[in-house]
Protein backbone atom coordinates (compact mmCIF):
# COMPACT_ATOMS: atom_id res chain seq x y z
CA UNK A 1 0.00 0.00 0.00
CA UNK A 2 3.31 2.65 -0.13
CA UNK A 3 3.90 2.46 3.55
CA UNK A 4 7.28 1.23 5.20
CA UNK A 5 8.33 1.13 8.81
CA UNK A 6 11.32 0.52 11.01
CA UNK A 7 10.56 -0.86 14.76
CA UNK A 8 12.11 0.88 17.67
CA UNK A 9 13.63 -2.54 18.78
CA UNK A 10 15.79 -4.04 15.68
CA UNK A 11 14.33 -6.67 13.92
CA UNK A 12 17.05 -7.84 11.92
CA UNK A 13 17.84 -11.34 10.12
CA UNK A 14 21.33 -11.72 12.01
CA UNK A 15 22.27 -14.57 10.49
CA UNK A 16 21.52 -13.01 6.56
CA UNK A 17 24.03 -10.83 5.00
CA UNK A 18 22.89 -7.16 4.91
CA UNK A 19 22.35 -7.23 1.16
CA UNK A 20 19.72 -10.38 2.08
CA UNK A 21 18.45 -7.87 4.77
CA UNK A 22 17.46 -5.18 2.10
CA UNK A 23 16.33 -8.05 -0.59
CA UNK A 24 13.85 -9.21 1.56
CA UNK A 25 12.07 -5.86 1.65
CA UNK A 26 11.42 -6.37 -2.21
CA UNK A 27 9.19 -9.26 -1.38
CA UNK A 28 6.34 -7.74 -1.21
CA UNK A 29 6.82 -6.56 -4.87
CA UNK A 30 7.68 -9.70 -6.34
CA UNK A 31 5.64 -11.87 -8.88
CA UNK A 32 7.40 -15.05 -9.24
CA UNK A 33 5.97 -18.37 -8.28
CA UNK A 34 7.40 -21.42 -7.19
CA UNK A 35 7.74 -23.00 -10.22
CA UNK A 36 9.22 -20.23 -11.87
CA UNK A 37 11.52 -19.97 -8.78
CA UNK A 38 12.45 -23.73 -9.80
CA UNK A 39 12.64 -23.36 -13.53
CA UNK A 40 14.43 -20.36 -13.13
CA UNK A 41 12.53 -18.59 -15.71
CA UNK A 42 14.06 -15.27 -17.55
CA UNK A 43 11.26 -13.04 -16.35
CA UNK A 44 12.39 -14.56 -12.88
CA UNK A 45 15.79 -13.87 -13.65
CA UNK A 46 14.91 -10.39 -14.31
CA UNK A 47 13.10 -9.74 -11.66
CA UNK A 48 16.00 -11.22 -9.00
CA UNK A 49 18.11 -8.71 -11.34
CA UNK A 50 15.82 -5.68 -10.25
CA UNK A 51 15.75 -6.91 -6.62
CA UNK A 52 19.69 -7.10 -6.62
CA UNK A 53 19.59 -3.59 -7.71
CA UNK A 54 17.06 -1.80 -5.64
CA UNK A 55 18.83 -3.66 -2.75
CA UNK A 56 22.25 -2.35 -3.33
CA UNK A 57 20.37 1.38 -4.45
CA UNK A 58 18.51 1.16 -1.08
CA UNK A 59 22.33 0.12 0.72
CA UNK A 60 24.13 3.13 -1.08
CA UNK A 61 21.79 5.51 0.40
CA UNK A 62 22.15 4.45 3.92
CA UNK A 63 25.59 4.18 3.33
CA UNK A 64 26.11 0.44 3.91
CA UNK A 65 26.56 -0.83 0.21
CA UNK A 66 30.41 -1.39 1.48
CA UNK A 67 29.14 -3.77 3.44
CA UNK A 68 26.73 -5.84 1.56
CA UNK A 69 28.50 -9.20 2.12
CA UNK A 70 28.78 -8.88 6.17
CA UNK A 71 26.24 -10.71 8.18
CA UNK A 72 23.70 -8.21 9.69
CA UNK A 73 24.77 -9.31 13.39
CA UNK A 74 28.25 -8.11 13.14
CA UNK A 75 27.19 -4.62 12.44
CA UNK A 76 27.40 -2.01 14.84
CA UNK A 77 24.32 -0.82 16.48
CA UNK A 78 24.43 2.45 14.26
CA UNK A 79 24.30 0.70 11.15
CA UNK A 80 22.04 -2.17 12.09
CA UNK A 81 19.38 0.78 12.35
CA UNK A 82 20.30 2.43 9.53
CA UNK A 83 20.23 -1.15 7.66
CA UNK A 84 16.34 -1.59 9.15
CA UNK A 85 15.70 1.98 7.25
CA UNK A 86 17.28 0.42 3.72
CA UNK A 87 14.88 -2.91 4.46
CA UNK A 88 11.95 -0.03 4.23
CA UNK A 89 13.24 2.11 1.52
CA UNK A 90 13.91 -1.50 -0.71
CA UNK A 91 9.93 -1.98 -0.54
CA UNK A 92 9.52 1.35 -2.45
CA UNK A 93 7.07 3.47 -0.53
CA UNK A 94 5.51 6.87 -0.54
CA UNK A 95 5.41 6.99 3.36
CA UNK A 96 7.58 5.56 5.50
CA UNK A 97 7.45 5.56 9.24
CA UNK A 98 10.32 5.91 11.80
CA UNK A 99 9.81 4.78 14.99
CA UNK A 100 12.55 5.55 17.35
CA UNK A 101 15.33 5.95 14.80
CA UNK A 102 17.80 7.59 17.28
CA UNK A 103 17.06 5.25 20.14
CA UNK A 104 20.62 4.12 21.35
CA UNK A 105 22.63 5.92 19.20
CA UNK A 106 25.70 8.38 20.46
CA UNK A 107 25.54 12.06 19.47
CA UNK A 108 27.78 10.96 15.79
CA UNK A 109 25.58 8.22 14.96
CA UNK A 110 22.69 10.51 15.11
CA UNK A 111 24.71 13.13 13.20
CA UNK A 112 25.01 10.53 10.32
CA UNK A 113 21.51 9.73 10.62
CA UNK A 114 20.08 13.05 10.62
CA UNK A 115 22.13 13.48 7.07
CA UNK A 116 20.72 10.04 5.61
CA UNK A 117 16.99 10.75 6.63
CA UNK A 118 17.24 14.07 4.75
CA UNK A 119 18.73 12.79 2.04
CA UNK A 120 15.34 10.36 1.86
CA UNK A 121 13.26 13.29 2.21
CA UNK A 122 15.08 14.86 -1.12
CA UNK A 123 13.43 11.64 -2.83
CA UNK A 124 10.42 12.93 -2.19
CA UNK A 125 9.09 10.32 0.71
CA UNK A 126 7.14 11.23 3.40
CA UNK A 127 8.40 10.85 6.70
CA UNK A 128 6.82 10.12 9.81
CA UNK A 129 9.03 10.67 12.32
CA UNK A 130 8.27 8.93 16.48
CA UNK A 131 11.84 10.13 18.37
CA UNK A 132 12.13 11.70 22.52
CA UNK A 133 15.19 13.13 21.15
CA UNK A 134 13.80 16.86 20.23
CA UNK A 135 17.31 18.33 19.42
CA UNK A 136 16.99 15.22 16.34
CA UNK A 137 12.99 15.85 15.90
CA UNK A 138 13.24 19.29 15.26
CA UNK A 139 16.37 19.13 12.74
CA UNK A 140 14.40 17.32 10.60
CA UNK A 141 11.15 18.06 10.47
CA UNK A 142 8.78 20.46 8.67
CA UNK A 143 5.77 20.38 10.82
CA UNK A 144 5.49 18.44 14.97
CA UNK A 145 2.38 17.15 16.36
CA UNK A 146 3.04 16.91 20.14
CA UNK A 147 1.29 14.16 22.24
CA UNK A 148 1.16 14.32 25.90
CA UNK A 149 -0.14 10.90 27.60
CA UNK A 150 -1.94 10.19 23.94
CA UNK A 151 -3.43 13.36 23.55
CA UNK A 152 -1.97 16.12 20.97
CA UNK A 153 -1.32 19.24 22.94
CA UNK A 154 -0.06 21.15 19.77
CA UNK A 155 0.81 20.97 15.98
CA UNK A 156 2.77 23.40 13.79
CA UNK A 157 6.53 24.01 12.68
CA UNK A 158 9.01 23.61 15.20
CA UNK A 159 9.56 27.45 15.53
CA UNK A 160 6.22 27.11 16.89
CA UNK A 161 6.35 24.33 18.61
CA UNK A 162 9.50 25.65 20.78
CA UNK A 163 7.64 28.73 22.09
CA UNK A 164 4.19 26.63 22.73
CA UNK A 165 3.47 26.93 26.69
CA UNK A 166 1.33 23.48 26.31
CA UNK A 167 4.87 22.14 24.63
CA UNK A 168 6.82 23.70 27.69
CA UNK A 169 4.53 22.94 30.28
CA UNK A 170 4.07 19.26 29.47
CA UNK A 171 7.97 18.52 28.90
CA UNK A 172 9.73 21.13 31.04
CA UNK A 173 7.78 20.58 33.90
CA UNK A 174 6.10 24.76 34.02
CA UNK A 175 2.80 25.50 34.62
CA UNK A 176 0.86 26.86 31.64
CA UNK A 177 -1.35 30.17 32.88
Amino acid sequence: MGIARTFQNIRLFGDMTVLENVMIGQHCRTKANFIGAILRSPGVKAEEKAIVEASLNALEVMELGHKKDELAKNLPYGEQRRLEIARALATNPKLILLDEPAAGMNPQEKQTLMSMINKIKSMDLTIFLVEHDMKFVMSLSDRIAVLDYGKKIASGTPAEIKKNPAVIAAYLGKEVV
